[in-house]
C-alpha cells in the first residue's frame, strides 16, 4: 500500500535511452449530434511501432489532458512507448478526451460523466473514435480496446464497459465517484446480481484511503464497496487501495504495473513471471457466507 510518499514515478515513466517515442497530437471535435453545441478537445498518441498494416488497439481516457500531460502524473505516452517496445503491452494507439465545452472549459463535465446510461458510450464510439479511425486502423474486437479514467472520469469509464461491453473488455478506474444516490452508488447492487453472469470486463481499480469525504459520500468506502461486489459477483478484477487523496498520484505511480496487468494475455504480449515463493506457505481461508463464518486453511509447496 505504501504512503503517499511512496507515489514517485518509476523508470517505465521516464524517457528511455533507445526507446522509439511516439507522436502526440491535439485536436477538436465541434460537430456532435449526442451533444449538440459543444466543443471536445482531445489528443491521439501514436506508437512509433504503429502500421497501418497491422490495425492497432485503442485505449481512451477521460479528463484526457491529465492523463497525456508530459510532465503530469500519469505520463501516459511515455509509459505506453516504454511498454510497448518491452512487448509488456500490445501496439496500442491511445485517445485522451477532455471534457466537451459549451460555454465555458469543462462545463459538460458532470453531463457526461456523472449519468449512468449510456450516452456517454456512444459518444465515444459513435462520434470521437470514427474521426480517429479516419487516419489510423483500430482493432475491431473489444479484447483489445480499453477505457480509463480519473474521478468522475473513473466512474464515466466504468459506465461505459458496463454499457458497451463488446466495444471495450478493459476498464481502468482511478479514484472513481461511486458515491452519488440514483448514480454511481447503484454499482455495487447492479454488479453483484450478474453473479453467475458476469459482464465480459476486466476491471482495475484504484483509491486511497484519505480520498473524499464529502456530503455526496465516501469515496474510499465506495470503491471498497466496489471491490467487494466484483468480489462476490466472480470479475477479472484487482483493485489496489493506497494512503493518498483525491489525485492521481498514487494512480500515476503503479500506471505501468496497471497497464502490464490489463494487457496481462492479449496475443504477443510478453507474459509477466511469477514468483511462486511469495505464494508459498500457510494461508488461513476465512469466508463470511450470509453471516455465516467459515474458516479452513490452504497450504501452497514452494
Amino acid at each position: 500500500m505504501g504512503s503517499a510518499d511512496d507515489y514517485a514515478l518509476g523508470q517505465d515513466s521516464m524517457p528511455q535511452e533507445g526507446v522509439p517515442q511516439g507522436t502526440v497530437s491535439k485536436h477538436q471535435w465541434s460537430d456532435s449530434n449526442i451533444y449538440p453545441g459543444t466543443e471536445t478537445d482531445y489528443w491521439v498518441y501514436v506508437p512509433a511501432q504503429y502500421s497501418d498494416d497491422n490495425p492497432a488497439c485503442v485505449i481512451v481516457f477521460q479528463d484526457g489532458e491529465a492523463y497525456v500531460e508530459p510532465e503530469g502524473e500519469v505520463r501516459a505516452a511515455t509509459v505506453m512507448d516504454n511498454l510497448i517496445h518491452a512487448g509488456e503491452m500490445p501496439v496500442t494507439i491511445g485517445v485522451f478526451i477532455n471534457p466537451s465545452k459549451k460555454e465555458q472549459p469543462w462545463d459538460m463535465r458532470e453531463t457526461q460523466y456523472v449519468p449512468i446510461n449510456d450516452t456517454y458510450a456512444r459518444f465515444v464510439i459513435e462520434e470521437i473514435l470514427p474521426e480517429v479511425e479516419k487516419d489510423y486502423k483500430l482493432v475491431d474486437d473489444a479484447s483489445g480496446r480499453a477505457i480509463a479514467g480519473m474521478s468522475d472520469g473513473g466512474l464515466v469509464s466504468f459506465t461505459v464497459g458496463w454499457h458497451r461491453p463488446d466495444y471495450f473488455s478493459k476498464v481502468i478506474s482511478h479514484i472513481g465517484s461511486y458515491t452519488r444516490l440514483r448514480g454511481g452508488s447503484e454499482y455495487p447492487y447492479l454488479i453483484r446480481k450478474t453473479r453467475g453472469n458476469p459482464k465480459p470486463i476486466r476491471v482495475f481499480l484504484q483509491d486511497g484511503m484519505n480520498d473524499l469525504n464529502i456530503f455526496e459520500g465516501n469515496w474510499t468506502l465506495a470503491n471498497m464497496a466496489m471491490e467487494s461486489a466484483l468480489m462476490f459477483a466472480r470479475y477479472d478484477y484487482r483493485f489496489e487501495m493506497g494512503s493518498g487523496g483525491h489525485t492521481l498520484e498514487h494512480g500515476g505511480a503503479i500506471f505501468p504495473d496497471t497497464l502490464r496487468w490489463i494487457w496481462r494475455d492479449y496475443p504477443g504480449v510478453k507474459p509477466q513471471p511469477v514468483d511462486q515463493s511469495v505464494l508459498a506457505g500457510e494461508w488461513d481461508l476465512v469466508t463470511n457466507v450470509y453471516g455465516y463464518v467459515v474458516a479452513s486453511k490452504l497450504e501452497i509447496f514452494g
